[in-house]
């Protein structure tokens, strides 16, 4: 009786055991992981745009920045600029100008005058464009300089050289030997270092597309190997190639020597 006893004990035990076991195993199973959500894609940034310099060097940036966008073409030959929902936009009538939907908050902002676009998407992005602000003013600088200078000189020479109606030969020695002047200061900047601010920075970015119509302007890289070699450096990044070539809607088949059309770029006054 006690051998029956302690067989059958060992029985229930064993049985117990494997049924614990069971239990065991599947109170411990572990529990399929929740499947992952992709992050939603950012909305693209509008670009209100035309081919100029000005307008390469929002594009460029884009680019440079890989973010995402779509161009809106601003004709400014047929006056598109002047029209109320982009005035809302860019109350000096002058392209570019961008919306981006996902701005400070997590709210759309817009914001024109090219030169604070690329400092906006600089800080966005984070860049070339430095947080420290001893290198941050190096580059605030020599984006200055392209804002009140090289831009506004070079403009001056485009329209006193190719497009005005009058050749005045004063006007035409003032501003290309002002370009002159202005190429000068840039070869000897960048004697010592690759770019302006030391670092390829907005700097670059703003400078390129003006550079860029060295023709026009009556001046001659050569006499410039500084700047040659910068020039040669910037048109070889692929970024910077593909800002500087994207093409609005008919700019290339726009006369500029039509008098309509020079009606609405040069002769514009208040409203």
């Amino acid at each position: 009786m006690a051998r029956a006893s302690k067989s059958k004990a060992k029985s229930n035990l064993k049985s117990s055991s494997k049924s614990t076991s069971r239990k065991t195993s599947k109170a411990v199973a572990p529990k399929r992981a929740p499947k992952s959500v992709p992050a939603p894609r950012p909305k693209p940034i509008d670009l209100y745009y035309w081919s100029t310099p000005n307008g390469f060097k929002i594009s460029i940036m884009l680019e440079e920045c890989r973010l995402p966008y779509r161009v809106i073409p601003v004709n400014i030959s047929k006056g598109d600029q002047f029209k109320p929902e982009f005035l809302a936009i860019s109350p000096n009538n002058r392209i570019p100008a961008i919306v981006d939907p996902d701005g400070p908050g997590g709210k759309p902002i817009s914001i024109f005058e090219s030169g604070a676009i690329l400092q906006y998407l600089g800080r966005k992005t984070g860049k070339f464009y430095p947080a420290s602000e001893r290198a941050r003013v190096e580059v605030d600088q020599w984006l200055m300089w392209q804002m009140g200078g090289l831009g506004p000189m070079a403009g001056q020479a485009h329209h006193f050289r190719i497009y005005a109606k009058e050749k005045i030969p004063y006007a035409i020695d003032r501003y290309t030997n002002e370009c002159n002047r202005l190429y000068g200061v840039m070869d000897r900047r960048l004697a010592d270092r690759e770019f302006l601010a030391g670092k390829y920075s907005i700097a670059d970015i703003a400078c390129i597309g003006w550079v860029s119509r060295w023709e026009r302007q009556g001046q001659d890289l050569k006499q410039f190997p500084n700047l040659k070699r910068w020039f040669e450096t910037m048109l070889a990044r692929p970024a910077v190639d593909r800002g500087i070539h994207l093409k609005a809607e008919d700019a290339e088949k726009v006369d500029m020597k039509d008098g309509a059309v020079q009606g609405v770029l040069f002769n514009q006054r208040a409203r």
